[in-house]
C-alpha cells in the first residue's frame, strides 16, 4: 500500500507509533506536532497539524519533512536548509519558537527539537511543534479589548468616588446632611461598581484558566429563585412582573449557593433590564434515558420582549456580548455560562415561546465535589 493511500487507522497508528516514545497521545493535543524518523521521513502528522498546514496527514506520511512541510522565514529563505537538522552542529538540541510562512504566505509559529541517542550522536527524531498565529492574535486582542472595557468602566465610578470625596473634604462645613448623605450613598454604589467589575475579573480569570473552584452544598432553587423575585418586589417592580412556576417533586440539587445565585441574578437582571412583560421562571426535573429517573434540574427565564436576533445566538455567551441596549460590562453571560459548566451543567438560549428571550440551564443531581 502506498503512503498517498493509507487508510485512517494506519495513519493514526504511524503517528501513535511515532510519538510513543515521547509519551503523548499526538492528536489530542492543540497544537500541531510532525515527527521525523532518522532518515528525515515524516511518521507522525497529528490532527492539528492537518488542519494548520491544509495538508491530509495521509498525504504527509513517509514524504520528506522539508516536502511535507515546506517552511520559509520572513525573509523568504529555505528554513530546512538554513538550519539543517540532520547535518548541522552535533550539539544542537532544539530551534526556538519563531514566526515561518507555510506555501500561500499563512504565518505560523514554529519550534523544533532534535532527538539524539546520545548526547553528540546522529539525529534520531526531529519532533516540530506547529502553532497557529491567528489563534494568537484572537487571544491578544481579546485581552486588550477586557483591559480596554475593564478601564473605561472603571473611569467612571473612580472619577465620582474622587469628585464626591474631595468636595466633601474640601467643603465639608457648606453642605446640609441630606447634601453629605446623598453623595456618600453615591460613593457607596459607585465602590459596589468596582467591587462587582473585580468580580467578575477574577471570575473570567478563573473561567480561562480552569480553576473555578465549586463548592456544592444542598440548594433549594425555588427558594433561591423566590429571594431574587423580592428583592425585585422590595425594590419597587410589581409582584405581578414575575411568574415562578415549580414541578414537583425536585431531585435534590448539590450546587455551589453563591455561584448559582450568581447565575439566577444574571439571568433575572438580563430579562427585567432587556425584556418585557411577564418575567417567567420555570424549574423542573430534568429525566434520564431510564424512564422515572431524574438525573438534574432545569431553570428556564423567559420573557415577552423582543428576544435575541437569530444572527446573535451563537455569540450571546461569549465577552462583551451586550444585545442591543448598551450598558454593564458584556461580560456576565460569558461568566454564567462558565460557572453553569463547572458545575457539569449546560446552559442554551433560544426564542420564549410568548416571542422573548429564553434561557435555559440545566444541573445534574450529583457530581465531584470539586470542580477546578
Amino acid at each position: 500500500m502506498s503512503v498517498g493511500t493509507r487508510s485512517a487507522q494506519d495513519v493514526s497508528a504511524a503517528c501513535a507509533g511515532g510519538a510513543a516514545e515521547l509519551g503523548i497521545d499526538p492528536d489530542q493535543l492543540p497544537d500541531g506536532l510532525v515527527v521525523a524518523d532518522e532518515q528525515g521521513r515524516v511518521i507522525c502528522f497529528n490532527a492539528a497539524a492537518a488542519r494548520i498546514t491544509a495538508l491530509p496527514a495521509e498525504d504527509a506520511l513517509g514524504q520528506r519533512l522539508e516536502k511535507a512541510l515546506p517552511l520559509e522565514d520572513l525573509e523568504g529563505r529555505r528554513w530546512w536548509q538554513l538550519t539543517d537538522p540532520y547535518g548541522g552542529l552535533a550539539i544542537r538540541r532544539r530551534q526556538p519558537e519563531r514566526n515561518l510562512l507555510l506555501p500561500g504566505g499563512r504565518e505560523v509559529l514554529v519550534s523544533a527539537q532534535y532527538v539524539r541517542t546520545r548526547p553528540t550522536g546522529p539525529v534520531h527524531r526531529v519532533v516540530v511543534a506547529l502553532r497557529d498565529t491567528e489563534a494568537r492574535r484572537r487571544t491578544e486582542r481579546s485581552h486588550a479589548e477586557l483591559i480596554a472595557t475593564v478601564a473605561h468602566e472603571l473611569r467612571s465610578p473612580l472619577t465620582s468616588v474622587k469628585g464626591f470625596t474631595a468636595t466633601l473634604l474640601a467643603k465639608w462645613e457648606r453642605f446640609t446632611d441630606d447634601q453629605k448623605r446623598l453623595m456618600l450613598e453615591t460613593v457607596d454604589a459607585d465602590a459596589d461598581r468596582v467591587t462587582r467589575l473585580i468580580a467578575e475579573l477574577l471570575d473570567i480569570s478563573r473561567i480561562d484558566s480552569g480553576r473555578l473552584e465549586v463548592r456544592r452544598q444542598p440548594v433549594d432553587i425555588g427558594a433561591a429563585v423566590g429571594r431574587h423575585i423580592q428583592a425585585y418586589v422590595a425594590a419597587g417592580l410589581a409582584a405581578d412582573r414575575f411568574l415562578l412556576r415549580l414541578e414537583q417533586p425536585l431531585p435534590a440539587l448539590w450546587a455551589d449557593p453563591d455561584k448559582i445565585d450568581q447565575v439566577l441574578s444574571n439571568l433575572l437582571e438580563n430579562a427585567v433590564r432587556h425584556g418585557e412583560g411577564t418575567v417567567t421562571i420555570d424549574i423542573t426535573p430534568t429525566e434520564s434515558p431510564r424512564e422515572g429517573e431524574d438525573t438534574g434540574t432545569s431553570v428556564t427565564v423567559s420573557d415577552e420582549g423582543p428576544g435575541i436576533p437569530e444572527e446573535s445566538m451563537n455569540r450571546v455567551f461569549t465577552r462583551f456580548w451586550r444585545g442591543s441596549k448598551r450598558g454593564g460590562t458584556g461580560l456576565g453571560l460569558y461568566i454564567v455560562k462558565g460557572i453553569v459548566e463547572a458545575h457539569g451543567g449546560t446552559i442554551t438560549v433560544g426564542r420564549a415561546p410568548q416571542g422573548g428571550a429564553e434561557f435555559r440551564f440545566t444541573l445534574p443531581v450529583s457530581a465531584p465535589a470539586y470542580l477546578t
